[in-house]
């Protein structure tokens, strides 16, 4: 069966929104997309319409464990953006980007931890390249440190974990990962049971809330979450776990969530919460690290109204969501 996700100009229309407010993107090239930290992709979207990314899920089957597996991570806590503007605790708030064009140079990368699992470098590292938990007072940071960096002209997205700039420029890292955002051989070069940058080993980028189309009121691809207790398997897109708990009532790396049609969205909500919400509904989001539960992930940026969005998002509540059907469970 050949999968196609709607047009945006659908989703619009279907949503209730002006046709100009959703131009159509361009599914698998970043030609369009502009330069710079946290620069807008205007338009295009990571990998090909048919990826699991950019598939329509809503009307998939329900997976038999659903109700199980969503109470494991908790019926009644609600939504938490792990994003938005400024600072907390000193450090940016979520998972900043990169974008640079093909003429970036190289720089040398040295793993750290999981070099036997990473895709080996150089990787197009600008030398002021954000890192996930920057701080801007300068003072020294820890957690993930992920750099994410997407070459438009290429269409390849470099990710690493656990980054440290060298004083020579270049990098220190626990892993890295390259991945095609051209095409459904998302990374050509991995093995199963192969992590990345994230846990799950998938892409990091292509689930991340970006400020530039949740102003613009559509989301149209998947979303990357976290939850506290995962099991020791992965479903496919994933690739790794990072667990070693065997209760079938945790989520595996990879699970899908999608919020149920049932669910109003509040017509008061922000439009940036509102296309958020139907991303979830009509995309899902898959369990993507361990971390605190129900906490979305996405990019730093001035725009946000952190407020708002967290007393938003908080509303949503776990019991709200199910769990699509999995198949290619893969249990170690």
């Amino acid at each position: 069966m050949r999968l196609v996700a709607p047009s945006l100009a659908v989703l619009a229309l279907s949503w209730g929104l002006a046709p100009a407010a959703a131009a159509e993107p361009t599914y698998g090239a970043m030609a369009g997309a502009a330069l710079g930290q946290g620069a807008s992709l205007n338009g295009a979207v990571p990998f090909p319409r048919t990826n699991p990314w950019n598939v329509d899920i809503s009307k998939q089957p329900v997976d038999p464990r659903s109700g199980a597996l969503i109470a494991s991570i908790g019926l009644d806590t609600g939504l938490h953006p792990d994003f938005g503007s400024g600072t907390y605790d000193g450090s940016i708030l979520g998972i900043p980007y990169f974008v640079v064009t093909g003429a970036r140079a190289k720089v040398r990368i040295r793993f750290t931890a999981y070099g036997d699992q990473s895709d080996k470098g150089p990787y197009p590292i600008p030398p002021n390249a954000r890192i996930e938990g920057y701080k801007p007072s300068g003072r020294p940071f820890d957690g993930d440190r992920h750099v994410l960096v997407v070459d438009r002209d290429n269409d390849r997205l470099y990710e690493l974990y656990r980054a440290f700039k060298r004083p020579d420029g270049s990098w220190n890292a626990d892993s890295g990962a390259v991945f095609h955002l051209d095409s459904n051989a998302v990374r050509p070069t991995a093995e199963p049971g192969w992590t990345s940058a994230d846990a799950a080993g998938l892409p990091i980028f292509p689930g991340l809330v970006r400020y530039d189309e949740a102003a613009a009121g559509v989301i149209a691809h998947a979303l990357r979450f976290t939850v506290d207790r995962t099991r020791r398997a992965y479903v496919p897109p994933a690739t790794h776990f990072a667990s070693s708990d065997a209760s079938p009532n945790l989520p595996p790396m990879g699970m899908r969530v999608r919020l149920k049609a049932s669910y109003r969205i509040p017509p008061g909500f922000s439009r940036p919460t509102k296309a958020i919400l139907r991303a979830l509904k009509t995309y899902g989001m898959f369990v993507a690290d361990n971390g605190s539960d129900w906490f979305i992930s996405g990019a730093p940026d001035p725009r946000w109204n952190n407020d708002r969005l967290t007393s938003e998002l908080r509303q949503v509540k776990g019991r709200n969501f199910e769990v699509v059907r999995m198949r290619g469970l893969v249990v170690r």
